[in-house]
């Protein structure tokens, strides 16, 4: 009985430290394990996003994530930001445990642990927190500033209702963002009492480049205590590209010094346009367009190589006539080999010649 006891004491001190590594390996998938939301508005939409990156050779899986508090609604998402059930993450992949901030069901300060579970090849818990003051005198209506899809090259405008209740003289002093495509415009439409309402537009200028969206403003007020003077207010959306290129990768391929080829591409918009220029600051490319206003074009693409051996991946840009900086830009690959030295006669070339020529003299 002695012996099995000491055997099953040395069986769980070799487990231990596996247990200790596979929490370790897991920990240091994680960016950051902590955030402050501050203070947050009451209904305003409040979300982190804490990354997760496979730093291994082997698949990771994390299997699900739980919380400690219904102050704050966990969830995963994939690199695209799509929520999942289960995440798994191939090497170098990303991956997002998403802490949402309850903010129209819960007051006053609030915090919450995440744990994040997960599955094979080691089974490991990492936790994540949260923490933050859901103030119940500032109301946002709605609770972000959500452009959803958007159509790029033209204005776009959402609004919200600021709303308080509490001191006589409260008020907005600025409204900051570090966005040069949002336009703000702050307008008091309330003040009776202690209550308080504001408009708040956000414009999205045209000249916003396609993408998505994930930013935020920050509402600056003349609240008596500092850590109540910031309140973040979330904007998001998915600016639509006006252009599309086909190919957006043009591969040109391998191609020997002196070379030519030619490919086309096809430039689509959303209304009809005209090519005005086509610019790569490389002079090995010639571009054929045609000067019609269509909604698709066909460009042709040439390009001869120069010395070899060399590599290049050319960014070109198509100016249109909808104005300054509206056009699609792709970019053209080619790897341009070394010149193969000329063939030279060698010494055996030079021994096979002179017995023929001994042998036909003797004829």
């Amino acid at each position: 009985m002695t012996r099995v006891l000491l055997f099953g004491l040395v069986w769980l001190a070799g487990m231990v430290p596996s247990i200790t590594n596979a929490q370790e390996w897991a920990e240091k998938m994680f960016g950051a394990r902590e955030h402050d939301f501050g203070s947050v508005a009451r209904g305003a939409d409040t979300e982190y996003r804490f990354e997760i990156t496979n730093i291994y050779k082997q698949d990771m899986h994390v299997v699900g994530v739980r919380s400690s508090c219904g102050c704050t609604s966990p969830s995963l998402a994939n690199a695209a930001g799509e929520t999942v059930g289960e995440l798994t993450l191939k090497t170098y992949e990303k991956g997002y445990v998403v802490a949402k901030f309850n903010t129209r069901t819960h007051l006053g300060m609030k915090g919450a642990t995440l744990t994040v579970t997960f599955g094979s090849p080691y089974i490991a818990e990492v936790q994540v927190r949260v923490h933050g003051n859901i103030r119940s005198d500032v109301v946002f209506t709605p609770g972000a500033i959500e452009f959803g899809e958007v159509d790029q090259g033209l204005a776009h405008e959402q609004r919200v209702n600021v709303a308080y209740a509490g001191r006589s003289n409260w008020e907005i002093i600025d409204v900051t963002n570090d966005n040069d495509m949002f336009e703000v415009e702050l307008n008091q439409v309330e003040r009776v009492g202690g209550r308080v309402s504001y408009n708040l537009l956000v414009r999205l200028r045209p000249e916003t480049p396609a993408g998505y969206i994930k930013d935020q403003l920050t509402v600056v007020t003349n609240d008596d205590r500092p850590e109540n003077q910031r309140i973040p207010l979330y904007v998001s959306g998915h600016v639509r590209p006006e252009f599309s290129v086909t190919p957006a990768q043009l591969v040109l391929g391998e191609m020997a010094p002196g070379a030519e080829v030619t490919k086309k591409i096809v430039v689509r918009g959303r209304e009809p346009f005209k090519i005005l220029d086509v610019n790569c600051g490389d002079d090995c490319f010639a571009f054929k367009t045609d000067s019609q206003s269509r909604t698709v074009h066909f460009v042709e693409v040439t390009f001869k190589a120069g010395e070899g051996p060399a590599t290049l991946s050319t960014p070109i840009t198509i100016v249109t006539d909808r104005g300054e900086n509206r056009g699609p830009k792709f970019v053209a690959n080619a790897t341009v080999l070394a010149e193969k030295p000329e063939a030279t006669p060698g010494p055996a070339a030079e021994d096979d010649a002179e017995p023929a020529a001994r042998t036909a003299a003797a004829h």
